[in-house]
């Protein structure tokens, strides 16, 4: 206890200035004494690496034997107190010094006693020290992930980790597609709330700030980005103070410029529903958001200070899309949402409930929150995967574009290909040779063909384990989908038919409109096809179906871009 004593002692007060929260010094590692210890156990007299050279005498030498203590004199240096103490035993003593705050500090002392014809030689000890929080030695959490079907998934993961690292483990674990669209959701329950967290956010941080009900989510969010590409979409000239005072229209590049740059001073403005703390009613405000936090005016739509009332503050906030707000928060409208305080209890009390007009008012709000409170890191955010891929693309083969403008019609009937120039032949030999497709494959059907299953039946089914199928969902439950994964244009599903058991239903979202196409079957020949428009355009299977209005827009108003993705953990 004496010699444990002394060294805790010194060893703490060299270290005390230099600790902090959360700090983690590492000396040499646990794994490594162990080794060293293991060949004590089978060596009478062996020779243990030292990884503290410094520690003993001669300075220089790296391995610990009894040559290299003489008896009887101590060594010198920074550390001779240390080889004062001979110690009989050999074993790791584990001494809890103090609790600085709600750090623990935790040190391990391994002694060795070095053994030559039953005499006992002057020992010297090599010492570890680790400063650990309160959770974990190592300090790695315990964090639990849900999918859309409720199931969860326990990954530890350690305490630097950021959501966009989270997501492209559980992507690889998964063995999903990684499109960068993926996002962790914080979901209350309770409080009928939920946010996306931002890609440099740390997840131990955030789960730290949770309640025991609160979880969270894995799914996609295809608008995580969406307003840098379309800005002007995002933010309406009416709702853009800068865009009303100058009388124009705003380029995009320069829009988001002033999002970004600390030194302007866009605001939003608009009128926005706000229920009252601690009443159920709801009244109708014009209120401002700026970098500064958000403001209410008592007087009309007047922006004098004296008349601008402070509701917010943005950097110890978070903003929450409502997901229950006419249900639970009897909600004027379907758009609420909430600015949530980061170190609240989470009592409905410390909520500030709001509601817009439109979808379209909602994302302005929310996106300007968000564009105020990161800046430039939300840009650097989006940024990372692109310079990712540009910078695999220098190591991978190149890929040949499929875009429109590099798909020609060819003509491979004579010796030799040609491109079909002439749009009326090319589409007259797209239909002759889809004819002759399905000839053969009649033929095949008729004569037997390799596959287990007949063709019609086939067709029927080999669309099931496709992502973008939903099966039998209902309508409500394919706007929860849609709404939960972006609302960008040619986000879709599919799903079957309620009112006709044999047809599907096609559920597109454009301009954050959700529309509904209905695709009936039809029979040709003796052959079951799909078709979108009444019969003038007719496929064998869905796959056909899907593959043709990613690439033609068809009857529809936009292509189908992003399927909806629903993925088991």
């Amino acid at each position: 206890p004496e010699q444990i004593q002394l060294v805790s002692q010194a060893t703490f007060s060299a270290i005390k200035p230099q600790l902090s929260r959360n700090a983690l010094v590492l000396f040499p590692l646990f794994r490594r004494l162990q080794e060293e210890e293991q060949q004590l156990r089978t060596s009478s007299l062996p020779a243990i690496p030292n990884p503290f050279p410094e520690l003993c005498s001669p300075a220089s030498s790296p391995v610990l034997s009894p040559g290299s203590l003489p008896p009887g004199e101590p060594s010198s240096g920074k550390y001779s107190y240390l080889n004062r103490h001979p110690i009989l035993c050999t074993s790791f003593v584990f001494a809890e010094l103090s609790y600085m705050k709600d750090t623990c500090i935790t040190v391990f002392l391994l002694f060795v006693s070095l053994k030559e014809y039953s005499c006992v030689y002057q020992t010297t000890f090599m010492w570890s020290l680790f400063v650990v929080t309160e959770s974990s030695v190592f300090s790695r959490q315990i964090v639990k992930i849900f999918s859309e079907d409720g199931m969860g998934k326990v990954v530890e993961i350690p305490a630097d980790m950021t959501a966009r690292d989270l997501c492209q483990l559980l992507v690889y674990k998964s063995h999903c597609v990684d499109d960068n669209s993926w996002a962790l959701v914080e979901h209350h329950p309770l409080l009928g709330l939920e946010r996306c967290l931002e890609d440099h956010e740390l997840v131990v941080q955030v789960q730290a700030s949770m309640n025991s009900d609160s979880r969270f989510l894995f799914r996609k969010n295809y608008a995580k980005y969406e307003f840098f590409r379309n800005p002007l979409t995002f933010f309406p000239e009416h709702m853009v103070a800068w865009c009303q005072e100058t009388n124009h229209t705003i380029p995009p590049s320069q829009l988001l410029q002033n999002f970004l740059a600390t030194s302007s001073c866009p605001e939003i403005q608009g009128h926005l529903y706000m229920k009252d703390v601690g009443r159920k009613s709801w009244k109708k405000v014009y209120m401002f958001l700026r970098r500064s936090g958000l403001y209410c005016s008592t007087k009309g739509t007047s922006k004098e200070p004296r008349h601008l009332q402070l509701l917010a503050d943005l950097e110890d906030s978070n903003i929450f899309t409502v997901i229950t707000g006419r249900k639970q928060h009897g909600a004027p409208t379907d758009y609420a949402f909430c600015i949530k305080p980061n170190k609240g209890r989470g009592e409905m009390k410390e909520l500030r409930m709001l509601c817009a007009e439109d979808e379209q008012s909602r994302t302005c709000w929310m996106t300007a929150f968000r564009l105020f409170k990161y800046g430039i890191v939300l840009y650097q955010n989006y940024k990372i995967p692109q310079q990712r891929k540009t910078l695999l693309s220098h190591f991978s083969a190149p890929v040949r574009s499929v875009s429109e403008n590099s798909l020609v019609a060819m003509d491979f009937s004579g010796r030799i290909g040609r491109v079909i120039d002439n749009p009326v032949e090319a589409q007259s030999a797209a239909m002759e040779e889809g004819h002759a497709w399905r000839k053969r494959s009649q033929r095949m059907n008729i004569l037997g063909s390799h596959s287990p299953l007949h063709h019609s039946s086939l067709s029927s089914v080999i669309h099931i384990a496709q992502l973008w199928f939903h099966g039998r969902i209902t309508r409500e439950e394919s706007h929860r989908i849609i709404h939960q994964q972006g609302q960008v244009d040619g986000l879709f599903l599919l799903r079957v038919s309620q009112s006709n058991p044999k047809a599907f239903v096609l559920t597109l979202c454009h301009h954050q409109k959700i529309k509904h196409f209905q695709i009936l079957p039809c029979e040709e020949d003796g052959q079951v096809f799909f078709s979108l428009d009444d019969g003038a355009t007719k496929f064998t299977d869905l796959i056909q179906l899907v593959e043709f209005y990613q690439l033609n827009r068809g009857v529809l108003p936009c292509k189908l871009k992003h399927p909806c993705t629903v993925v088991a953990l």
